[in-house]
């Protein structure tokens, strides 16, 4: 009896479990009213990759939970993403209008222009989709670029510890989260015989988790930027629009 209770309990925790993930990065961002240390991209990619994944959903109809699961983390990173912008550092590319991104990509100045920007391309996935969903092929593309693109996940945030040399402002629960995460929904893809594409980008995430190892060389220091003024902080801006 106990037993049929665990595909119960591994789903519950599947789609509710990553999503709370970033709760602890979020507090801390509000408590410092600074987000200084943690890759907005981040929020790019899994909002990105949970909408794509619900589109892959309507062609292939995996597990119930996935879907759920997409769906609190679209919510989650929306409001993580408004945390974001409203405590952004002092130095970033926005700030001075430094950003060297094509349109300056995921640097905008206000919380609109993220929504406006997911709103149309949920449009131009809708209308996509629409044309091309009895294709087994684009079906099939469609859940290799949402699970494939959230298998990038790690990179921002490492690019980001890199250039400021430190981990400050990224929560070590964070790290621990997409660690365990990944160990876990790994085995629980292998083991509901979940699509291909979850298996693999699964695999791939996991190997890619071994940025975790970078807590070995980065301390948890204030990183220079966030105490300097002026000038340099305009220099440092520069530096960042160029992630």
């Amino acid at each position: 009896v106990m037993a049929s209770w665990i595909p119960t309990v591994a789903a519950v925790g599947m789609a509710i479990g990553p999503p709370l993930v970033y709760v602890d990065q979020a507090v801390s961002i509000v408590r410092k009213k600074d987000s200084t240390g943690f890759s907005r991209d981040v929020c790019a990619i899994l909002l990105i990759a949970n909408i794509t994944r619900c589109f892959f959903w309507l062609g292939d109809h995996f597990e119930l939970a996935l879907l759920v699961q997409s769906i609190l983390m679209i919510i989650a990173q929306l409001a993580l993403l408004y945390i974001c912008v409203r405590y952004r550092p002092r130095v970033s590319p926005e700030t001075f209008g430094a950003s060297s991104r094509p349109l300056s990509f995921w640097q905008w100045h206000t919380y609109a222009q993220y929504i406006e920007f997911l709103a149309g391309y949920i449009l131009c996935s809708a209308i996509l989709f629409l044309i091309f969903s009895r294709s087994e092929l684009y079906v099939t593309i469609l859940g290799f670029v949402a699970l494939g693109l959230e298998s990038t996940l790690p990179i921002p945030q490492l690019i980001s510890n890199y250039k400021q040399r430190s981990l400050y402002g990224f929560r070590a629960s964070t790290l621990l989260g997409w660690v365990g995460g990944d160990s876990f929904k790994t085995v629980y893809f292998f083991l509901q015989g979940s699509p291909l594409q979850f298996k693999v980008c699964a695999v791939f995430q996991l190997s890619v988790d071994s940025i975790i190892l970078q807590r070995l060389y980065y301390g948890n220091a204030a990183p220079p930027a966030t105490l300097e003024e002026g000038d340099d902080l305009e220099q440092e801006a520069l530096a960042l629009s160029e992630e």
